[in-house]
């Protein structure tokens, strides 16, 4: 079968067997430095983005991933959420009230986001629903003024079903600062526990109890609640949505309230994959100093093939050739172990515990317990494009070199 010359030389020097032993188990070290460098980038990349969906699931299944209001309380939210259905991106809609307050128990005081939320209609744009530790979301009934809290403010307050807060919200009021605070007793119905940063910050009451705590007349929301297909497509959608309603309507979104962390999370992404790729650069050297310690070591071969009528340019995709097998060999090991480590990152977390009798993630710790691993085939694709040029980069200047010796000069000692 034909092959041409600088591949079939290259593939010869790959493994360097007759003369250099040392060589080759360079070659093979640089080899397993890619690998694991690319292992790295696959399994790091994927649990990231493992977090980042866990984080999306909890925060934006409980957090209302769009709103609409008007100028004044709606009178009839029902048909404001008809005619939001109507959008091909909303998939449900639910009544909704926010309030900002603190809440007091025993003398502690700590800050609160409360919604009023219809427990019926809640459980189509929430998951809160389904992470209720003690009591359900129908336990909120108009009039009782019972609050679902989140684990950590229950723990905080060393608090249990049946007992009474004090809400504290402001109010404004005609006395010379222009706002007063307003007390209001709540009874403890339910815990829920998201594994977020809400289970602290976040409680839930009955929207008629919200709109009776904001002085609106029965029957009136501040607002509509709508879940939307695409997450990311929420400002567009919910934009949309009021433009549909007319004017006096506005829309508002999770980007205003959780969009920074999400930035975030995305900024730190994409650092440590800077500097796994650090990694893969230090295999690429590796190649770049094997290449030239081959060079050298086949110096009087390649005048021979010169006196034969090798070209410079055949001479240097000899040394390009056996550097583009070493990185290639050495990225698909790395790809492959690294995908079959991300897809089983959590049974082997699992397997660690099991082994060292130790929880690795605790739940009184961590808002997670096990490891999440989400592969994205971009990344893997991305990760093994960046090794592969890495590694053909590397060769460039080795081959060069080799292209640019002299017959008369590497024979002179031979």
């Amino acid at each position: 079968m034909f092959r041409p010359l600088s591949v079939f030389i290259g593939l010869r020097y790959t493994g360097a067997k007759r003369r250099n032993h040392f060589i080759s188990f360079i070659s093979l070290t640089s080899m397993i430095g890619l690998a694991l460098g690319v292992l790295a980038m696959i399994v790091v990349l994927s649990v990231m983005n493992g977090f980042q969906q866990e984080m999306s699931t909890r925060i934006l299944g409980t957090v209302p991933h769009a709103t609409i209001s008007a100028e004044q309380p709606l009178e009839n939210w029902q048909a404001v959420a008809e005619r939001a259905g109507r959008n091909p991106q909303v998939l449900a809609a639910a009544p909704f009230a926010e309030l900002e307050g603190m809440l007091s128990f025993r003398g502690a005081m700590q800050p609160i986001q409360l919604q009023g939320v219809d427990p019926q209609q809640e459980t189509k744009v929430s998951i809160i629903g389904e992470h209720m530790v003690q009591g359900q979301l129908t336990d909120l009934q108009p009039g009782e003024f019972g609050v679902i809290i989140g684990e950590i403010t229950a723990r905080r307050f060393q608090l249990q079903i049946g007992d009474k807060l004090a809400l504290i919200v402001p109010e404004v009021s005609s006395v010379p600062g222009g706002i007063t605070p307003r007390m209001q007793r709540l009874n403890v119905v339910g815990v829920f526990k998201v594994g977020a940063e809400l289970d602290s910050s976040l409680a839930l009451i009955h929207i008629a109890d919200a709109a009776h705590i904001q002085r609106l007349q029965p029957g009136q929301v501040p607002s509509v609640r709508l879940k939307v297909a695409d997450l990311y497509q929420a400002p567009l959608v919910s934009a949309a949505v009021a433009a549909d309603m007319g004017a006096g309507y506005r829309a508002s979104d999770w980007t205003l309230t959780q969009g920074s962390l999400f930035s975030a999370m995305k900024m730190e992404k994409t650092m440590i994959g800077l500097l796994l790729l650090l990694i893969v650069a230090v295999a690429a050297f590796n190649i770049i100093a094997t290449l030239i310690m081959v060079v050298a070591d086949k110096g009087a071969d390649i005048a021979i093939l010169r006196t034969l009528g090798a070209t410079p340019r055949q001479i240097m995709g000899i040394f390009m050739v056996q550097g583009t097998v070493i990185g290639l060999i050495g990225t698909l090991i790395g790809a492959v172990l690294g995908v079959l480590v991300a897809l089983n990152v959590s049974q082997l977390v699992g397997w660690i515990e099991r082994l060292s009798g130790q929880q690795v993630f605790s739940s009184d710790i961590y808002f997670i317990s096990n490891l999440p691993s989400q592969l994205l085939l971009s990344d893997v694709l991305l990760i093994c494009g960046a090794a592969f040029s890495l590694s053909f980069l590397a060769t460039l200047y080795p081959s060069w070199r080799a292209a640019r010796i002299q017959p008369a000069e590497a024979l002179r000692y031979e």
